[in-house]
């Protein structure tokens, strides 16, 4: 006898990974408040045709356990243990499906039973019975006789119509559990008398996908493979399983940059059989263990054996989230984009040469985001930079004023010390314009010329947004600064520095009240030409020669 029906649990103890509902339908037992009609879904091999099995064997024994479990000593118990019970009725919907099917188990239902109280019928696959087969079944399955009781199973529980499910007590089976199916493996393997590694049990549990008749079977099949003793190698081989030593090699390489490495190992991959969309999605699976196992907190979520939960924690350390994060995000593109790539193996190829490039030292372009614009642009300052150098030192042509008119208060008598609107006193050029605040260092215009400068310095690979910041702000009482550009072009670069430039200046003046706003001087607008004679004295004046050209030749305009 296989596995999955030797050790098939017969009491609601021996179930495994279902103690929520099996602890109702003790409760249920034990109170006596049977309903006529159960629901029970959810993935295949987590137990519910056993449920349905261990309740109608419990609801009909006549000498109930203290734990209200079934006594497997009555009449009753020995004839449902010797499959000759006559209260349980199972009915296959897959190939029974049809209004007549449902017509004969209606007959069957009247009959009352024979040893017991209830007569279970136990309906598997209900979802595959057709509209009318649904429709025949509802008045019986609302109101049954007091002696029947009907357990319906399914895997798919959305293509119950509802008339069905309002009927019905409704009981959700979860997946199990890789550790929960590896503990119940190794009973099994004792019981059998068979040594398997722990790896090994790990990986039959994660292969089953989180039911447990797939594992038993899986077990059953690896036993005839490699007799008693089951490795972890033998496991790899017999189900065609990447081996994680693949994926902890690929991620080295990813760390050290190694692009050609990265490829090598894709390639002795391929050689082994494996597909490249199975194994980008293995890459995936890898990196997001790695990434749970940075924390204490989510490690917990790491489904691995102990020996390979170990190395999860080492490599993890030595790489950064933001690495894992991207590649992860890499690869899962990679994986949605692979079966309408038409290129499949230079698509996995240069996903893996892009995620080996990520942790490269690089500057960002314009069009990059501010942090990485100035991720790796040591700023004025800043320290622990062994190539870091003393920043150059303000240049007089950088301290000139600016002398625009704008609007709100008057800059230019700001600057020239007369009197601001409000009757405040006459604010001189060096003296603070900013009054330190809970700690706060004063500004004064010369040290901002200082920092300001110190910052422009550092964007020599951006000319156009360094010419921008050329003039020097000015500084006006409350902590506002007002920049003078020339166009609009100039203001669009300014916003999108203009945090990061704001919080440097905070930190290097020691002042938080800083803030910097911007002023666009317009052009003067000049005269438009539009007659031939405006048009020509127009090009006179670029160029004398014309007038003497028209004179020698004695030119006119077309009339």
């Amino acid at each position: 006898m296989v596995s999955a029906r030797k050790y098939r649990p017969d009491s609601f103890r021996t179930v495994v990974a279902q103690d929520a509902i099996t602890s109702t339908l003790k409760n249920a037992i034990k109170t006596r408040q049977l309903a006529h009609s159960y629901l029970f879904c959810g993935p295949r091999g987590v137990g519910k045709t056993t449920c349905a099995r261990i309740f109608a064997k419990t609801i009909n024994c006549s000498n109930l356990t203290p734990d209200h479990e079934a006594c497997n000593e009555c009449e009753s118990c020995k004839a449902f243990d010797s499959n000759r019970s006559y209260n349980i009725h199972e009915l296959d919907a897959a190939s029974n499906n049809s209004v007549d099917d449902i017509r004969n188990l209606i007959d069957q239902v009247r009959i009352p039973p024979q040893i017991g109280s209830y007569s279970v019928y136990i309906i598997d696959e209900v979802h595959m019975l057709s509209a009318s087969a649904f429709n025949a079944f509802l008045k019986t399955l609302e109101e049954p006789p007091r002696h029947a009781i009907f357990v319906l199973a399914t895997t798919e529980k959305h293509k119950i119509i509802p008339t069905i499910l309002s009927r019905c007590q409704i009981f959700d089976f979860n997946r199990i559990s890789i550790s929960d199916i590896a503990g119940y493996l190794d009973f099994v393997a004792r019981e059998e008398g068979v040594t398997a590694e722990p790896s090994a049990v790990n990986m039959i549990a994660r292969k089953a996908d989180g039911a447990m008749r797939d594992a038993l079977s899986i077990f059953d099949q690896l036993v005839s493979f490699s007799g008693r003793n089951i490795t972890y190698q033998d496991v790899i081989t017999h189900l065609n399983v990447l081996d994680y030593e693949y994926y902890f090699r690929l991620v080295d390489s990813f760390l050290k940059n190694q692009v050609t490495e990265a490829l090598l190992i894709f390639n002795e991959v391929l050689g082994k059989g494996f597909e490249g969309q199975h194994f980008i999605s293995g890459l995936s699976s890898h990196l997001r263990d790695l990434m749970v196992s940075r924390d204490p907190v989510t490690i917990q979520l790491l489904e691995v054996g102990g020996d390979i939960r170990e190395r999860y924690k080492v490599q993890a350390d030595a790489a950064s989230h933001e690495f894992l994060l991207e590649a992860l995000q890499l690869a899962n593109e990679c994986d949605y984009q692979y079966k309408t790539s038409q290129n499949k193996r230079l698509s996995v190829e240069l996903t893996l040469a892009r995620i080996a490039q990520l942790t490269l030292k690089k500057i960002a372009d314009d069009t990059d985001s501010l942090e990485a614009i100035f991720s790796e642009v040591p700023l004025p300052g800043e320290t622990g930079s062994a190539t870091s150098k003393e920043p150059p030192k303000a240049e007089k042509k950088h301290l000139r004023k600016i002398s625009y008119e704008i609007s709100g208060p008057s800059i230019k008598s700001a600057m020239e010390g007369k009197e601001m609107p409000g009757g405040k006193e006459p604010v001189d050029e060096q003296h603070e314009l900013l009054n330190p605040v809970n700690g706060e260092e004063p500004v004064t215009e010369q040290n901002l010329s200082e920092k300001w400068v110190q910052f422009t310095e550092t964007l020599s690979d951006r000319p156009s947004l360094k010419s921008s910041l050329e003039r020097i702000p000015v500084l006006l009482p409350g902590g506002k600064l007002v920049l003078t550009l020339d166009n609009l072009l100039q203001e669009e670069l300014i916003r999108e520095i203009k945090p990061r430039l704001v919080n440097w200046l905070r930190r290097e003046l020691n002042n938080s009240s800083i803030d910097l706003v911007t002023q666009v001087i317009h052009e003067p607008t000049r005269k438009v030409a539009y007659t031939d004679s405006e048009k020509f004295d127009e090009m006179v004046g670029k160029n004398a020669n014309l007038a003497l050209m028209k004179q020698k030749f004695n030119l006119d305009f077309d009339t």
